[in-house]
């Protein structure tokens, strides 16, 4: 765990030293224009990774409760007490499509999280990467690259620093069999039990 939170600083300086003009003109590129196509918010691959305060943002603008805007993804581990581990939190859905997606737009576009602000892209350590859109090699002017290419590195930064908040509070447990007591979710900001009230 030690050697694991140490490799994370790391890459935490060097994302921090990333150079917004170089991501910037990857960026220009390889092109990307959205096409306002929806494809990325449905699909039975769809699932949203958000943070804590992503969730609590996307709560209080809405007024829906935590386990309406995220749940946590379905793989992990039982403990021998019967209770299910597993990390992080997804965007709801609702059948094949973020549960935000109704009618052709994004209802909470203006607070949607990291990773859809800044798709198809993502750093894998100091490189820029894409995932399947038919938006990219579209045209993109330096302004609108500059900007993703701010929220990437701050995405990642965000990713890195998440992360090593989660082993730094992450307590480990005995495995066992399946069994019928609940959820713990293991996040940045400790264990969080499914049914029972969360911290504001």
């Amino acid at each position: 765990m030690a050697s694991r939170i140490a490799d994370l600083r790391a890459e935490l300086t060097e994302a921090e030293q990333l150079s917004l003009a170089d991501l910037t003109a990857e960026i220009r590129k390889i092109g990307f224009s959205c096409l306002a196509c929806g494809e990325c918010c449905r699909g039975e691959d769809n699932s949203v990774l958000v943070f804590p305060h992503e969730i609590r943002r996307i709560r209080d603008a809405t007024g829906l409760s935590w386990q309406e805007v995220a749940v946590p993804p379905e793989e992990g581990e039982w403990d021998r007490e019967g209770y299910f581990h597993t990390l992080e939190w997804r965007l709801t859905k609702a059948g094949d499509a973020c549960r935000f997606y109704t009618g052709g737009k994004c209802d909470i576009y203006a607070i949607r999280p990291m990773l859809c602000r800044t798709y198809p892209f993502y750093l894998d350590r100091r490189r820029l990467m894409a995932s399947e859109c038919r938006g990219l090699g579209g045209e993109i002017g330096i302004t609108e690259a500059e900007r993703l290419a701010e929220q990437l590195i701050a995405r990642r930064i965000t990713e890195i620093e998440e992360g090593i908040a989660l082993l730094e509070r992450y307590r480990d447990f005995e495995r066992g069999p399946q069994g019928k007591e609940g959820i713990i979710v293991h996040d940045s900001e400790g264990e969080q039990r499914i049914g029972q009230a969360r911290k504001q």
